[in-house]
Protein backbone atom coordinates (compact mmCIF):
# COMPACT_ATOMS: atom_id res chain seq x y z
CA UNK A 1 0.00 0.00 0.00
CA UNK A 2 1.53 3.25 -0.97
CA UNK A 3 2.23 5.75 1.81
CA UNK A 4 -0.54 8.21 2.33
CA UNK A 5 1.26 10.58 3.84
CA UNK A 6 3.66 11.66 1.39
CA UNK A 7 1.55 12.89 -0.89
CA UNK A 8 1.01 16.39 0.49
CA UNK A 9 4.48 16.90 1.07
CA UNK A 10 5.35 15.87 -2.53
CA UNK A 11 2.79 18.50 -4.00
CA UNK A 12 3.93 21.19 -1.46
CA UNK A 13 8.28 20.58 -2.64
CA UNK A 14 6.69 21.19 -6.36
CA UNK A 15 4.37 23.88 -6.57
CA UNK A 16 5.67 26.22 -4.09
CA UNK A 17 5.60 29.31 -5.67
CA UNK A 18 9.46 30.58 -5.33
CA UNK A 19 7.78 33.77 -7.59
CA UNK A 20 4.19 34.20 -6.30
CA UNK A 21 3.05 36.45 -3.99
CA UNK A 22 3.39 36.18 -0.25
CA UNK A 23 -0.44 34.90 -0.16
CA UNK A 24 0.81 32.33 -2.59
CA UNK A 25 3.63 31.33 -0.54
CA UNK A 26 1.98 31.64 3.01
CA UNK A 27 -0.85 28.70 1.45
CA UNK A 28 2.24 26.65 0.07
CA UNK A 29 3.53 26.59 3.32
CA UNK A 30 0.22 25.21 5.18
CA UNK A 31 0.92 21.87 3.19
CA UNK A 32 3.33 21.40 5.06
CA UNK A 33 1.84 22.50 8.68
CA UNK A 34 -0.70 20.25 8.36
CA UNK A 35 1.42 16.72 8.70
CA UNK A 36 1.86 17.70 11.97
CA UNK A 37 0.79 15.78 14.80
CA UNK A 38 -2.32 15.78 16.51
CA UNK A 39 -4.41 14.20 19.14
CA UNK A 40 -5.92 11.22 17.70
CA UNK A 41 -5.16 12.28 14.35
CA UNK A 42 -8.25 15.01 15.00
CA UNK A 43 -6.26 17.97 12.82
CA UNK A 44 -8.40 20.46 14.83
CA UNK A 45 -6.36 23.53 13.15
CA UNK A 46 -7.98 26.32 10.68
CA UNK A 47 -5.98 28.82 8.59
CA UNK A 48 -6.79 32.18 7.53
CA UNK A 49 -5.17 34.72 4.98
CA UNK A 50 -5.99 38.10 6.27
CA UNK A 51 -4.35 41.70 5.60
CA UNK A 52 -0.99 40.00 4.31
CA UNK A 53 -0.65 37.84 7.09
CA UNK A 54 -1.80 33.93 8.07
CA UNK A 55 -4.00 33.00 11.00
CA UNK A 56 -3.83 30.05 13.10
CA UNK A 57 -7.26 29.39 14.64
CA UNK A 58 -8.58 26.79 16.61
CA UNK A 59 -11.40 24.38 15.13
CA UNK A 60 -13.03 23.31 18.45
CA UNK A 61 -15.53 21.46 16.15
CA UNK A 62 -12.69 18.54 16.41
CA UNK A 63 -12.29 19.17 19.68
CA UNK A 64 -12.40 16.10 21.81
CA UNK A 65 -14.24 17.20 25.13
CA UNK A 66 -14.10 13.86 27.02
CA UNK A 67 -9.77 12.86 27.38
CA UNK A 68 -8.87 16.86 26.37
CA UNK A 69 -12.02 18.87 28.44
CA UNK A 70 -9.38 22.02 28.76
CA UNK A 71 -8.62 21.85 24.79
CA UNK A 72 -4.75 21.90 26.21
CA UNK A 73 -3.99 19.13 23.60
CA UNK A 74 -5.72 20.71 20.74
CA UNK A 75 -3.72 23.84 21.57
CA UNK A 76 -0.24 21.49 21.51
CA UNK A 77 -1.70 20.25 18.25
CA UNK A 78 -2.12 23.37 16.76
CA UNK A 79 1.74 24.59 18.09
CA UNK A 80 2.88 21.73 16.38
CA UNK A 81 1.51 23.09 12.92
CA UNK A 82 2.52 26.36 13.71
CA UNK A 83 6.21 24.91 14.03
CA UNK A 84 6.28 22.96 11.14
CA UNK A 85 4.42 26.02 9.02
CA UNK A 86 7.65 28.15 10.59
CA UNK A 87 9.98 25.72 9.32
CA UNK A 88 8.88 25.55 5.74
CA UNK A 89 8.76 29.32 5.31
CA UNK A 90 12.21 29.44 6.46
CA UNK A 91 13.21 26.54 4.13
CA UNK A 92 11.60 28.67 1.44
CA UNK A 93 13.61 31.94 2.26
CA UNK A 94 10.82 34.10 4.12
CA UNK A 95 11.83 34.82 7.72
CA UNK A 96 8.40 34.17 9.95
CA UNK A 97 6.84 37.19 12.43
CA UNK A 98 4.61 35.09 14.87
CA UNK A 99 2.67 36.50 17.19
CA UNK A 100 0.93 33.98 19.77
CA UNK A 101 -2.37 34.59 20.96
CA UNK A 102 -2.41 38.02 19.81
CA UNK A 103 -6.25 38.96 20.60
CA UNK A 104 -7.67 38.36 24.19
CA UNK A 105 -11.70 38.76 22.90
CA UNK A 106 -10.73 35.77 20.20
CA UNK A 107 -9.62 33.03 21.98
CA UNK A 108 -9.25 30.77 18.82
CA UNK A 109 -6.95 33.14 17.28
CA UNK A 110 -3.88 31.24 18.54
CA UNK A 111 -1.13 32.49 16.14
CA UNK A 112 -0.50 34.70 13.15
CA UNK A 113 2.10 34.89 11.14
CA UNK A 114 3.75 37.74 9.26
CA UNK A 115 6.44 37.39 6.72
CA UNK A 116 9.14 40.53 7.76
CA UNK A 117 11.90 39.24 5.33
CA UNK A 118 14.44 37.28 3.64
CA UNK A 119 15.93 34.33 5.38
CA UNK A 120 19.61 32.56 5.35
CA UNK A 121 19.34 29.12 5.45
CA UNK A 122 21.03 27.27 8.09
CA UNK A 123 21.84 23.56 8.79
CA UNK A 124 19.72 22.45 11.34
CA UNK A 125 16.71 24.15 9.21
CA UNK A 126 17.16 22.15 6.29
CA UNK A 127 17.88 18.95 8.65
CA UNK A 128 14.75 19.57 9.76
CA UNK A 129 12.29 20.42 7.68
CA UNK A 130 13.55 17.17 5.05
CA UNK A 131 12.61 15.52 8.54
CA UNK A 132 8.94 16.42 8.09
CA UNK A 133 8.20 13.46 5.38
CA UNK A 134 9.52 11.18 7.09
CA UNK A 135 7.87 11.73 10.49
CA UNK A 136 4.94 9.99 10.96
CA UNK A 137 3.74 8.16 14.88
CA UNK A 138 4.80 4.76 14.90
CA UNK A 139 2.79 3.00 17.42
CA UNK A 140 4.53 -0.33 17.04
CA UNK A 141 7.38 -1.99 19.87
CA UNK A 142 10.79 -0.23 19.27
CA UNK A 143 14.27 -2.40 18.57
CA UNK A 144 16.27 -3.55 20.93
CA UNK A 145 19.10 -1.40 20.38
CA UNK A 146 20.82 1.87 21.77
CA UNK A 147 19.91 5.75 20.21
CA UNK A 148 22.36 7.86 19.73
CA UNK A 149 24.23 8.30 23.00
CA UNK A 150 23.83 12.09 23.12
CA UNK A 151 20.31 12.24 21.46
CA UNK A 152 18.97 12.89 24.66
CA UNK A 153 20.53 15.88 25.24
CA UNK A 154 19.84 17.19 21.99
CA UNK A 155 16.00 16.89 22.35
CA UNK A 156 16.08 18.30 25.40
CA UNK A 157 18.30 21.42 24.01
CA UNK A 158 15.26 21.48 21.22
CA UNK A 159 12.71 21.61 23.62
CA UNK A 160 14.19 24.53 25.19
CA UNK A 161 15.30 26.49 22.33
CA UNK A 162 11.12 26.45 21.90
CA UNK A 163 10.29 27.74 25.30
CA UNK A 164 9.61 23.90 27.10
CA UNK A 165 11.28 21.41 28.76
CA UNK A 166 12.41 17.96 28.19
CA UNK A 167 12.73 15.08 30.46
CA UNK A 168 14.44 11.77 30.09
CA UNK A 169 13.75 8.79 32.23
CA UNK A 170 17.50 7.76 32.55
CA UNK A 171 16.99 5.08 35.66
CA UNK A 172 14.91 2.04 35.64
CA UNK A 173 13.18 2.46 38.76
CA UNK A 174 11.74 5.92 36.95
CA UNK A 175 10.68 3.73 33.94
CA UNK A 176 9.58 1.37 35.58
CA UNK A 177 7.22 4.16 37.80
CA UNK A 178 5.95 5.83 34.40
CA UNK A 179 5.40 3.01 33.08
CA UNK A 180 2.94 1.41 35.85
CA UNK A 181 1.24 4.90 35.78
CA UNK A 182 0.51 4.11 32.23
CA UNK A 183 -1.39 1.02 32.86
CA UNK A 184 -2.62 2.46 35.87
CA UNK A 185 -3.91 5.31 33.39
CA UNK A 186 -5.02 3.11 30.69
CA UNK A 187 -7.66 1.32 33.23
CA UNK A 188 -9.29 4.37 34.39
CA UNK A 189 -9.62 5.63 30.89
CA UNK A 190 -11.00 2.46 29.64
CA UNK A 191 -13.61 1.92 32.32
CA UNK A 192 -15.33 5.02 31.03
CA UNK A 193 -18.06 4.62 28.68
CA UNK A 194 -18.02 7.98 27.64
CA UNK A 195 -14.05 7.91 26.66
CA UNK A 196 -14.49 4.39 24.72
CA UNK A 197 -17.26 5.97 22.59
CA UNK A 198 -15.00 9.53 21.56
CA UNK A 199 -12.05 6.98 20.69
CA UNK A 200 -14.36 4.60 18.73
CA UNK A 201 -15.42 7.61 16.90
CA UNK A 202 -11.68 8.83 15.47
CA UNK A 203 -11.26 5.00 14.43
CA UNK A 204 -11.22 3.95 10.91
CA UNK A 205 -11.01 0.83 9.24
CA UNK A 206 -7.98 0.55 7.12
CA UNK A 207 -10.16 1.41 3.27
CA UNK A 208 -11.40 4.34 4.12
CA UNK A 209 -11.85 7.26 2.27
CA UNK A 210 -11.58 9.50 5.06
CA UNK A 211 -8.30 11.96 5.91
CA UNK A 212 -8.57 12.16 9.64
CA UNK A 213 -8.72 9.64 12.63
CA UNK A 214 -7.02 6.61 12.83
CA UNK A 215 -7.21 4.09 10.42
CA UNK A 216 -6.03 0.56 11.96
CA UNK A 217 -3.46 -0.08 10.04
CA UNK A 218 -1.75 2.63 12.45
CA UNK A 219 -2.56 0.76 15.34
CA UNK A 220 -1.06 -2.34 13.45
CA UNK A 221 -5.14 -4.18 12.57
CA UNK A 222 -5.35 -6.11 9.42
CA UNK A 223 -8.46 -5.39 7.80
CA UNK A 224 -10.89 -7.26 9.84
CA UNK A 225 -9.59 -5.90 13.68
CA UNK A 226 -9.69 -2.51 12.28
CA UNK A 227 -13.81 -2.97 10.78
CA UNK A 228 -14.56 -4.36 14.10
CA UNK A 229 -12.23 -1.79 15.93
CA UNK A 230 -14.81 0.78 16.67
CA UNK A 231 -17.62 -1.54 17.96
CA UNK A 232 -15.41 -3.43 20.15
CA UNK A 233 -13.96 -0.01 21.81
CA UNK A 234 -17.48 1.31 22.55
CA UNK A 235 -18.83 -2.09 24.06
CA UNK A 236 -16.34 -3.65 25.92
CA UNK A 237 -13.83 -2.44 28.96
CA UNK A 238 -10.51 -3.53 27.11
CA UNK A 239 -8.52 -1.81 29.86
CA UNK A 240 -6.84 -3.97 31.59
CA UNK A 241 -5.32 -5.74 28.06
CA UNK A 242 -4.58 -2.34 26.57
CA UNK A 243 -2.91 -1.38 30.15
CA UNK A 244 -0.34 -4.48 29.75
CA UNK A 245 0.09 -3.60 26.13
CA UNK A 246 1.00 0.14 27.24
CA UNK A 247 3.23 -1.27 30.01
CA UNK A 248 5.41 -3.44 28.15
CA UNK A 249 5.54 -0.73 25.28
CA UNK A 250 6.77 1.83 27.82
CA UNK A 251 9.52 -0.76 29.87
CA UNK A 252 10.89 -2.24 26.49
CA UNK A 253 10.93 1.93 24.74
CA UNK A 254 14.82 2.63 24.56
CA UNK A 255 13.73 6.66 25.54
CA UNK A 256 10.73 7.95 27.79
CA UNK A 257 10.70 11.28 28.19
CA UNK A 258 8.73 13.99 29.28
CA UNK A 259 7.76 17.19 27.74
CA UNK A 260 6.57 20.30 29.86
CA UNK A 261 6.19 24.08 30.31
CA UNK A 262 6.53 26.32 32.86
CA UNK A 263 3.29 27.59 33.18
CA UNK A 264 -0.30 25.31 32.34
CA UNK A 265 -2.12 28.23 29.97
CA UNK A 266 -2.56 28.12 26.55
CA UNK A 267 -0.07 30.35 25.94
CA UNK A 268 2.01 27.64 27.12
CA UNK A 269 0.01 24.67 25.74
CA UNK A 270 0.96 26.47 21.75
CA UNK A 271 4.83 26.85 22.64
CA UNK A 272 4.77 22.96 24.12
CA UNK A 273 3.01 22.17 20.45
CA UNK A 274 5.81 24.09 18.98
CA UNK A 275 8.81 22.34 20.83
CA UNK A 276 7.24 19.50 20.26
CA UNK A 277 7.35 19.44 16.69
CA UNK A 278 11.11 20.46 17.18
CA UNK A 279 11.85 17.57 19.38
CA UNK A 280 10.00 14.87 17.00
CA UNK A 281 11.49 16.59 14.08
CA UNK A 282 15.07 16.47 15.38
CA UNK A 283 14.67 12.73 16.11
CA UNK A 284 13.96 11.99 12.75
CA UNK A 285 16.58 13.14 11.30
CA UNK A 286 18.99 10.40 13.44
CA UNK A 287 16.27 8.01 12.29
CA UNK A 288 14.69 7.64 15.51
CA UNK A 289 10.64 7.60 15.78
CA UNK A 290 8.56 8.26 18.46
CA UNK A 291 4.87 7.59 19.64
CA UNK A 292 2.83 9.12 22.77
CA UNK A 293 2.09 7.76 26.39
CA UNK A 294 -0.18 10.33 27.41
CA UNK A 295 -2.46 8.88 29.80
CA UNK A 296 -1.20 9.82 33.07
CA UNK A 297 -1.37 13.29 32.00
CA UNK A 298 -5.08 13.03 30.72
CA UNK A 299 -6.18 11.42 33.90
CA UNK A 300 -6.00 14.51 35.92
CA UNK A 301 -5.22 12.95 39.34
CA UNK A 302 -2.15 11.13 37.97
CA UNK A 303 -0.63 14.02 36.62
CA UNK A 304 0.68 15.40 40.17
CA UNK A 305 2.52 11.49 40.26
CA UNK A 306 4.00 11.90 36.85
CA UNK A 307 5.77 15.22 37.79
CA UNK A 308 7.00 13.59 40.85
CA UNK A 309 8.99 11.19 39.19
CA UNK A 310 9.92 13.52 36.58
CA UNK A 311 11.05 15.90 39.71
CA UNK A 312 10.98 18.97 37.54
CA UNK A 313 9.18 22.23 38.58
CA UNK A 314 6.53 22.91 36.00
CA UNK A 315 3.62 21.12 34.09
CA UNK A 316 3.22 17.44 32.41
CA UNK A 317 2.19 18.47 28.50
CA UNK A 318 3.28 14.96 26.97
CA UNK A 319 5.02 11.93 27.85
CA UNK A 320 6.94 10.43 24.25
CA UNK A 321 8.66 7.03 24.20
CA UNK A 322 11.17 7.06 21.45
CA UNK A 323 13.10 4.00 19.21
CA UNK A 324 14.19 2.60 16.61
CA UNK A 325 11.24 0.76 14.68
CA UNK A 326 10.30 -0.63 11.58
CA UNK A 327 9.23 1.36 8.94
CA UNK A 328 5.01 1.84 9.41
CA UNK A 329 2.54 3.64 7.05
CA UNK A 330 1.44 7.55 8.22
CA UNK A 331 -1.62 8.70 8.98
CA UNK A 332 -3.63 10.41 6.31
CA UNK A 333 -4.21 14.14 6.23
CA UNK A 334 -7.13 16.14 5.20
CA UNK A 335 -6.76 18.22 2.14
CA UNK A 336 -5.57 22.14 2.19
CA UNK A 337 -9.14 23.28 0.45
CA UNK A 338 -10.57 22.14 3.63
CA UNK A 339 -8.21 24.18 6.26
CA UNK A 340 -7.02 27.20 4.46
CA UNK A 341 -9.55 30.24 3.93
CA UNK A 342 -8.53 33.15 1.81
Amino acid sequence: MPDILLEPYVEALDEFPITGTMADKLRAAVRYAVCAPSSHNSQPWRFVLAEGALELRADRSRALPVVDPDDRELVISCGSALFHLCLALRHFGSTPQVERLPSIRDPDLLARVHVTGTWERTAEDEALFHAIPRRHTNRQPFEDRHLPGELGRTLEAAAQASGAWLHVFRTPEARSAIASLVAEADRIQMADKRFRRELAAWLRPNWTDRRDGMPGFALGFGDVMAAAGPLIVRTFDVGRGRAAHDEELAEGSPILALLGTPRDTPYHWLEAGEALSHVLLRAQVDGVSASFLNQPIEVVELRPRLQLVAGRPGYPQMLLRLGFGRETQGTPRRPVSDVLAG
